[in-house]
């Protein structure tokens, strides 16, 4: 016997995640006259993959979160900038030669320190690349055409591409390459040179910001009290079970049944799929990420609050250093590591350790390195093997055939790397919807 509620509970909307994408969809569905929206997510709280962790005192984040003052999500949620605290980031990486310098590209480092000899080796692969290796077929092949097979290998770039996925560089989608690495031909841009010496670019007029010191919690629960003001539901922490659809789609989640005209999912596509009984696609897949959280007292050996790992050694693949934004803790910077699980094997421990070697192989915080936590995270992002891109317009289609609208980085299968960026395919998604 079905021991549901039998009793649904109606809404004009539902929407499947609590992210940036789930509540400025919320947002949106509220400004287009849905007068009842239900906002549904098996995390217990608000913010999705924007996570915080505290050990003692500290606290942490699962990732490297940084906002801007004219971000539009600003238009949705203007309670949220009064909680912010302004930034002022900084950026650098860990080159194969050991020394900290420029990210993402150094002429100085890259280039010139390879001295004359290595500077026309350089210049000679790139001239070979764009004769012979004019194929763009993975983002391998998209950078080497750009800036070279030394370069591509002196700068660290394949080795950070491939930390970051836990897959080679050439299995990467070139159709993320050319999306989300334009970066690589702009550097490697004459032209862009030339303009930018003529123009230089002026300084940043926005402001950089991050969340409030407490965390997330007190963010994103300025953002769910405005939409609840306006008619939003939230259901968090339920387990999702099925959707079935007639003329209204019908939710089970949590012991409980739900109703509503429109469904809208930001939630990972396997994940919706197999809840609308399509078969999930099982090449959709995600990164498992170890965050590991540190605090630390000595000479960490850099200036910057983030810095990327470009070298040939190590699996972890960025840190951001908390306490440059939020200030010491007893006198103890604190930061966090990330790690790709594939990495290390989805041992905390053996990311600690290989973090622990190479930081000191290369000068890297030489004093009391301690501890204090970690945080292993399922469905970080999406992995852009080859041929993603096609499957996730194919699930997506099957989806809306169903009659469910999903977008997102979860839920389209889609490489978002702020807060911006996410509000603004919402935006784009649900209008067009």
């Amino acid at each position: 016997m079905d021991d549901e509620d039998s009793r649904p509970t109606c809404f004009d909307a539902m929407v499947l995640g609590a992210g940036i994408s789930g509540l400025v969809s919320a947002s949106i569905l509220l400004d287009q006259g849905s007068r009842s929206v239900l906002v549904v997510d098996e995390y217990g709280h608000v913010g999705g993959n924007h996570i915080d962790r505290t050990c003692g005192q500290y606290t942490f984040d699962i990732g490297s979160f940084i906002f801007q003052d004219d971000s539009p999500l600003l238009r949705h949620f203007p309670e949220l900038l009064p909680v912010y605290i302004p930034i002022n980031p900084t950026f650098g990486r860990l080159n194969p030669q050991g020394a900290v310098t420029r990210y993402p590209i150094s002429v100085a480092d890259d280039l010139l320190a390879a001295g004359p000899f290595g500077l026309a080796q350089i210049l000679a692969s790139v001239a070979i690349a764009r004769l012979f290796h004019r194929r763009q077929d993975d983002a391998r092949s998209f950078a080497r055409y750009w800036i070279g097979e030394r370069l591509l290998r002196r700068s660290g770039l394949e080795n950070y591409m491939e930390r970051f996925y836990g897959v080679r560089a050439d299995q990467i989608d070139v159709s993320f390459a050319r999306k989300r690495m334009l970066w690589i031909k702009e550097h490697a841009s004459v032209s862009t040179h030339v303009r930018r010496l003529l123009h230089p670019p002026g300084r940043p007029t926005n402001t950089q910001l991050a969340r409030p010191r407490e965390g997330f919690a007190r963010l994103y629960g300025a953002a769910r009290r405005r939409l609840e003001e306006r008619g939003a539901t939230f259901l968090l922490g339920a387990e999702l079970q099925r959707i079935e659809r007639d003329a209204d789609f019908q939710l089970h989640a949590g012991g409980r049944r739900f109703t509503a005209r429109r469904l809208v999912s930001t939630i990972p596509i396997p994940r919706i799929q197999d809840l609308c009984g399509i078969a999930p696609d099982p090449e959709l897949r995600t990164t498992t990420m170890i965050s590991l959280f540190f605090s630390f007292s000595g000479a960490r050996g850099f200036s910057q609050s983030v810095l990327f790992n470009f070298s040939h050694g190590g699996e972890w693949k960025r840190l951001t250093m908390y306490s440059d934004f939020y200030g010491l803790v007893d006198g103890r910077e604190y930061f966090a590591a990330e790690v790709n699980g594939s990495e290390a094997n989805q041992s905390v421990a053996a990311a600690e350790e290989s973090f622990r070697r190479h930081v000191a192989q290369n000068g890297l915080f030489a004093g009391d390195l301690k501890l204090e936590g970690s945080h292993t995270l399922e469905t970080a992002y999406p992995i852009y093997t080859g041929g993603a891109a096609e499957r996730a317009s194919k699930a997506v289609s099957e989806l809306a055939a169903f009659g469910a609208e999903s977008f997102g980085r979860q839920g389209g299968f889609d490489y978002q790397p702020t807060a911006r960026v996410s509000t603004v395919v919402a935006e784009t998604a649900l209008r067009r919807g």
